[in-house]
């Protein structure tokens, strides 16, 4: 993710943290500041913060390392002020691995909660606990707000809507009985009606809960869009879809003749030969970021984007669609008995999909 900063490697996972972070922690030295707090007690809020952010670290790798128990790798774990994000090869689709996977990420909080339960003197009512909460973190009340974090993180990421992982958990138990797809929009659909409820409370109580209800409205959306799209798939396979007819551009030719082949044709991404074998691909980005930081006559060798993605050509759409997904700006090679026959991207899959409803609407209509 752009603007990220790698803090290193756990099991193998590499941890990154986005540089908008550093803004909390201004904000909360600012808040505690203007609150009229003194040096310690803000060194205190902050060491909250942190830890926080460490339990959302571990929630996400309880996600990972569930992943990995199922061969799914974990490509990267971010943080991010609004909470953590591990990138997984792919999401498991059987229902049983989906369930331990998305249930992961909860029951660390739950742990974490529990362990620190054992050490701490939880309030006896809500009045007491207000008042040990009052004067914000510091030594005496530590680890009852690090208890509280927990089982707020966990009841939070268990509500049935996506994109949180009680979403996941609800689709994979429905999807012990139907389709995927079928499983999916009914979740998304409990979701959603649970973010108007969000939104709803959110003008006349917390006006984050509009924030939260758009968000599980937008993400249910697109995890039902893109379940939908995965199933139209099933049956075809990647001869279905390549192109055969590509444009080539030799490594050593400049950025000139890309911007002339791009201006001339409705290519956006082209693939790079040297003495006629694959090096490499260059999309529109690339090009237009190359003319504007170093010309026209910059060589296209030193821009192309070098990691060749191949592909059979019986292979299974349905089960490349995530691979194609997460290399949106990449032009995939397609393979026949390991001699190059076309080429495949995003756009033309989405036009493919496209195709395939309108020709399934036309059906039920007649």
């Amino acid at each position: 993710m752009k603007g990220s900063f790698k803090l290193g490697k756990i099991a193998g996972i590499g941890v990154f943290i986005h540089w908008t972070f550093s803004l909390i922690i201004v904000f909360i030295i600012y808040i505690n500041y203007k609150t009229g707090y003194n040096a310690l007690q803000i060194a205190w809020s902050v060491f909250f913060i942190l830890s926080i952010f460490v339990t959302v670290f571990l929630h996400e790798l309880g996600h990972a390392l569930a992943a990995k128990n199922y061969g799914i790798k974990t490509k990267d774990i971010t943080l991010l002020p609004i909470g953590g994000v591990a990138r997984l090869e792919r999401i498991p689709e059987k229902p049983a691995e989906e369930l331990v996977v998305a249930f992961a990420g909860p029951l660390v909080n739950i742990g974490l909660a529990i362990i620190t339960g054992l050490f701490i003197s939880i309030p006896e009512n809500p009045e007491i606990l207000m008042k040990e909460l009052a004067g914000g973190v510091n030594a005496d009340n530590f680890f009852l707000n690090f208890f509280i974090v927990n089982i707020v993180l966990a009841v939070f990421n268990l509500i049935p809507a996506f994109p949180m992982d009680g979403g996941r958990i609800l689709r994979a138990i429905l999807a012990f009985k139907l389709e995927r797809h079928v499983a999916t929009k009914i979740a998304a659909r409990i979701g959603q009606l649970l973010a108007m409820g969000f939104i709803f409370l959110g003008f006349f109580s917390n006006p984050f809960l509009i924030f939260i209800g758009i968000f599980v409205i937008m993400g249910a959306q697109m995890e039902t869009e893109y379940t939908e799209s995965k199933f139209r798939l099933k049956g075809f396979t990647v001869r279905d879809v390549l192109m055969k007819q590509y444009f080539t551009i030799e490594a050593s030719d400049t950025i000139k003749k890309a911007v002339e082949l791009l201006l001339d044709s409705q290519s956006k991404t082209f693939l790079i030969t040297e003495n006629n074998e694959p090096v490499g691909t260059l999309n529109r980005d690339q090009i237009i970021l190359a003319l504007s930081n170093d010309g026209e006559n910059t060589a296209i060798h030193t821009v192309m984007n070098r990691n060749l993605i191949y592909l059979d050509v019986d292979t299974h759409l349905e089960n490349i669609f995530e691979l194609v997904y997460h290399n949106k700006s990449n032009l995939l090679l397609v393979l026949e008995n390991n001699k190059l026959v076309g080429t495949l991207d995003t756009e033309n899959l989405l036009e493919f999909l496209l195709i395939k409803e309108v020709k399934t609407k036309n059906a039920h209509v007649n």
